[in-house]
């Protein structure tokens, strides 16, 4: 399996995705600059976090008018995997690829921690190796975290089964205090109804080492790896 991480100007945790899916879990892995238009090659697809275009207008505002954003788009349609982090989330929002929009975070600081994510459906290819209702120790570093959506989409989200990660405590509470950007509904993570599609604004790329604090992000990885093997990817 192959996969390819789609580089913007501004973009900042590339080499981080990078590093995780090649030197820590062994995956092929190439750069895509945002110009590249043929994804043929991979498999999957990620947008990593970052401050595409200086994060001018709003955060993957420009970004999404990118060339290889319309072969993500196709890519996507076609049944291919996609996962936005961070920046890579609010660039999947923006591009109409996930319904809603990220906002600043609700305290209007910037915020650079760890945080608790409840997994609320591992019926998705980047949560099949997660027990329902786990919990994920993944870190944040996010102005512009605050998911919001309108009640029906909202609704709709939960009644799909597209909510896929939220906000916790350690005990898998999706409390108020351990909502780190004021996100409707403790959001922190969602899909596509098809759930080929995810975006989530922790970042599970800087926890696949120990050395980091912790190794949970491996969870989501190596779930996307178990679905394209049995998929023969």
């Amino acid at each position: 399996m192959r996969f390819g991480v789609v580089v913007f100007p501004g973009t900042w945790s590339d080499t981080d995705c990078y590093h995780a899916l090649g030197a820590v879990l062994g995956y092929r892995v190439d750069y895509v600059w945002h110009q590249q238009t043929d994804l043929s090659a991979y498999n999957g697809i990620v947008l990593p976090g970052g401050f595409s275009y200086g994060d001018y207008l709003r955060p993957g505002a420009i970004a999404r008018f990118s060339p290889v954003m319309a072969s993500v788009a196709r890519f996507a349609a076609d049944g291919g995997l996609v996962i936005g982090i961070c920046n890579g989330f609010q660039v999947l929002c923006e591009a109409g690829l996930l319904p809603g929009v990220l906002l600043p975070n609700s305290h209007l600081q910037y915020r650079c921690q760890w945080t608790n994510l409840r997994v609320d459906n591992t019926m998705t290819p980047y949560t099949g190796t997660c027990r329902p209702g786990q919990v994920l120790r993944v870190p944040i570093s996010h102005g512009d975290g605050n998911y919001y959506a309108d009640e029906a989409t909202l609704t709709d989200l939960e009644r799909h089964g597209q909510v896929v990660f939220r906000y916790c405590t350690p005990d898998g509470e999706a409390t108020p205090e351990s909502n780190p950007n004021g996100a409707a509904r403790n959001i922190a993570g969602i899909c596509n109804q098809q759930r080929n599609v995810l975006g989530m604004m922790p970042h599970p790329e800087r926890c696949c080492e120990q050395v980091l604090g912790g190794t949970d992000g491996r969870f989501i990885f190596q779930s996307i790896a178990s679905y394209l093997e049995a998929l023969g990817g």
